[in-house]
This record gives C-alpha cells, structure tokens and sequence, in this order.
C-alpha cells in the first residue's frame, strides 16, 4: 500500500497539552514512518482515569477509516508488570497501549483478533524508560505497524487481555438506577445507562420514543429532569436529560455545566423514574 493511502496514526492519552509528553511521541513517529498522517483524539483524558480514557476510544474509533492505528496511553501502572500490547481486530482496526483495560472496549466493539506483547527490542527505543513507555513503546510500535511490519514480529501472542467491564445501570422496581462514569469538556455529566437498556426498561416494544414527559431524571436530590432531544430545547440555565454523542443518558445544564451545578463527580447515582414500568 502506497504511503498516502495508508490509514493514520490516532493519538489518545492524558499527557494533557501543557508538557512534551504527546509532542516527544509524535516526534519518534516522525522519526520512524515520516509519511504517518498523525491525528490527536485528545490528550486531555483525566489523569490516570483509565475508565474516561477507554469510553473516549471507544466512542470514536468507528468513525476513522479502517486500518486506523489507535496509540492510547493512559497508565497509571507504566513501568509496572503490567503489559504493553498490541492488538488486531476483525474490523481492521489496531490498538497500541498499555493491557490495563484501556483497549478493551474500543477493541471488543472492533471484534478482537488477537494481541501480542511488545517485547522485540527491534520496535522499542534503544533506551526505554521506567515513566515514558508512550515515547520509548508504544509511539515505536505504532510507527513501524504504519511501516507494516507483522504483528507476530513484535513478540509473543497474548492470550487473554484485561477486560475493562463498565457496569451497566440496573432495575429496582419502576426506577433505573445507573450513575456518571463520565464528565466531559462541558461539564456534562454522562451515565453509564443506554438508550436500549432504557427503551426496553420503560416501553418495552410498544414504542420508539420515551422522550418528552414519559420519563424523569433524578441525580442526587434534586427536583426530577426532563429528557429531550437537544440541549436547545431546554431554556437557557435549566438542566436537562437527553442521549448524546456516547449514546449514554447525560446530564447537562443549557449553556452551562452539569457538574458545577450539582456539584457532581464519577460515581454519583442518577435514576430514572419509567411511568407505567413493568413492576
């Protein structure tokens, strides 16, 4: 495959935009496959959070052409036992990082092939340091996969890769109880409950719509909250429910931040009360 049709390198980690971290990495990519286009997902994961990191991967990779070589660094655990890996998928699309969870789910939606770990000192940095696996490991492997060297050339196959589970919400009685696992750029707050999950728990089959005043969202003790279809459907200031780009039931604020206004963070409960709910 010519160089220019060769699908990008995508960058993801919690190196944030202030220090070398992502530019180091980019810079051994160039050093090693200097036609690798190079596109940033974000940088601006949560430090360390594995769980934000994962749920950011796995809500994009779809939409990037396939063969996508996706290097997602988020590790906590660098220089630990923990292993660095690569992995294939029936989708085409490959993942570089760390085996901590953080490409599982994004990996898992591909359709998992297989993995190996990164060990041939070939496709590492001379010199690999304790704290730095995303410039001396990870940034490496990516570059020569670019190149198209084999996977089984960077080392042993890994037969099991740490699954990062992400609970889903549950029924108790009329209620679904789920809560936030994730807070974006904006202060919204997005739930671990899916548009299915609450289709299914509230309508069952009989309908395709549960937006409107069929349902309210509560988070903490606050008063309930409608769910719509757009933020601009709430006025200006008001909280609001609705399913955004995740595909997860979120809590936003119009022109504001969820998470400023009820002072929110991961973890905190939200229910949905379902009118009519088979009990």
């Amino acid at each position: 495959m010519r160089a220019a049709a060769r699908p990008p390198i995508a960058i993801l980690t919690d190196f944030g935009y202030r220090d070398h971290y992502a530019g180091a990495m980019k810079a051994v990519i160039a050093s090693i496959a200097p036609a690798a286009r190079v596109i940033d997902i974000t940088h601006g994961v949560p430090p360390q959070s594995v769980i934000a990191g994962a749920l950011a991967l796995r809500a994009c990779w779809r939409f990037f052409p396939k063969g996508t070589i996706f290097l997602a660094v988020v590790d906590p655990g660098v220089g630990t036992a923990r292993l660095p890996v690569a992995i294939e998928t029936h989708a085409g699309a490959r993942f570089v990082g760390p085996d901590n969870g953080l490409l599982w789910p994004a990996a898992e939606q591909a359709g998992f092939r297989r993995a190996v770990a990164l060990r041939a000192p070939r496709y590492r940095l001379a010199r690999v340091s304790a704290t730095f696996h995303g410039r001396d490991i990870f940034a490496p492997a990516a570059a020569w996969l670019h190149r198209g060297a084999r996977l089984a050339g960077f080392g042993p196959a890994v037969k099991q890769i740490t699954r990062l589970e992400i609970a889903g919400a549950r029924r108790q009685g009329r209620k679904l109880r789920g809560s936030v696992i994730y807070i974006d750029h904006y202060g919204n707050l997005i739930t671990n409950i899916d548009r299915e999950t609450l289709r299914r728990e509230s309508l069952g089959r009989r309908s395709a719509s549960f937006l409107g005043t069929e349902l309210s969202v509560t988070i903490g003790h606050r008063a309930p909250i409608r769910i719509v279809e757009a933020y601009g459907e709430a006025r200006r200031g008001a909280p609001l429910a609705t399913f955004g780009s995740f595909d997860l039931l979120e809590i936003a604020v119009r022109d504001g931040s969820a998470a400023e206004e009820f002072g929110a963070r991961h973890g905190v409960a939200v229910q949905v009360s379902v009118k009519g709910a088979r009990g």
